[in-house]
């Protein structure tokens, strides 16, 4: 245990030092001869119990615990008074104090009630160490889990498809965001031009023009194409080395016209120029719907 001493007599402050380290209760680890002093080296350091006078000049033991209670200090208190009176005692329990030692100072009262305070001292710890197990526990097991959003979904399925690093792949994102809010899944997409609108509308700060908005809408139009295709040559590519891959398998026939698929593949095997017809507006349907349903 650690002691700090307050008191303005230094003969009590050593008779206290030397039962505290003669007996094997702990170490003071320093001491104050008043109550303005004390509370900075208190705070500051943070003993484990304060011994401090009830009848000290300027600032008198009270008072001072009063103070350190302001400054958040957590430790215990026992007061040290060589004056009965029922008020002044009932006025330091209020603050806190948890016990008395009584002047002229025993050794043997001294002893007596600091393993008291020790052992006090260590059923609080033991307590404040099982409370904080309980609610690690019950925090792990009452945590929230994280709920599946259609963004989580989708940015699933372009990742699988290998382009969740395209440029285009953001604006299909945020496709998927209005969509999420404004569209019921199993009825016709809105067209693909108001999309773009949309999504150059949020991406544009302030109030853009109409000819920002359109040139935008131009250049989402491409970055979304480009993406699509990236797909389907990473998907034909795929098919080239294993037919059976489940991506293959499940991608393929389901977001892309089969026959391009096919087409792309053969190209590649030839070394032929790639080119191919994308269908952006089936691709944004077929991922829009899969990925909802993927979180029912």
């Amino acid at each position: 245990m650690r002691y700090f001493i307050v008191d303005d007599d230094r003969a009590t402050r050593k008779m206290l030092q030397h039962i505290i380290e003669h007996t094997n209760l702990g170490t003071v680890i320093g001491e104050a001869d008043n109550g303005h002093d004390a509370i900075a080296q208190i705070a500051l350091i943070q003993p484990d119990i304060v011994l401090i006078d009830l009848l000290m000049p300027q600032l008198d033991g009270i008072s001072t615990v009063e103070q350190l209670k302001k400054t958040h200090y957590e430790g215990q208190f026992v007061m040290i008074s060589q004056v009965v009176n029922k008020q002044m005692v009932g006025e330091a329990y209020e603050q806190g104090i948890d016990f008395f030692i009584h002047k002229p100072i025993n050794k043997v009262e001294v002893e007596s009630v600091l393993r008291r305070m020790n052992e006090q001292f260590y059923l609080r710890s033991s307590l404040r160490v099982i409370r904080q197990s309980l609610t690690s526990i019950d925090a792990q097991h009452y945590k929230p889990v994280h709920r599946v959003t259609l963004r989580d979904q989708v940015q699933s399925i372009l990742n699988d498809l290998s382009i969740i690093g395209d440029v285009g792949s953001k604006d299909i994102l945020n496709m998927m965001d209005i969509l999420d809010g404004t569209h019921d899944k199993m009825s016709p997409l809105p067209p693909l031009r108001d999309l773009y609108e949309q999504v150059a509308i949020r991406k544009k700060e302030g109030n853009p023009s109409q000819s920002d908005i359109s040139k935008e809408c131009k250049a989402i139009e491409q970055r979304i194409r480009r993406t699509i295709l990236a797909a389907m040559v990473n998907l034909a590519n795929l098919g080239l080395v294993d037919y059976t891959s489940t991506e293959f398998e499940y991608y393929a026939p389901r977001y892309f016209d089969f026959s391009e698929i096919r087409l792309l593949m053969t190209q590649i095997r030839e070394g032929k120029e790639q080119k191919v017809k994308v269908n952006t507006k089936k691709f944004v349907q077929v991922l829009f719907v899969d990925a909802h349903s993927k979180i029912n």
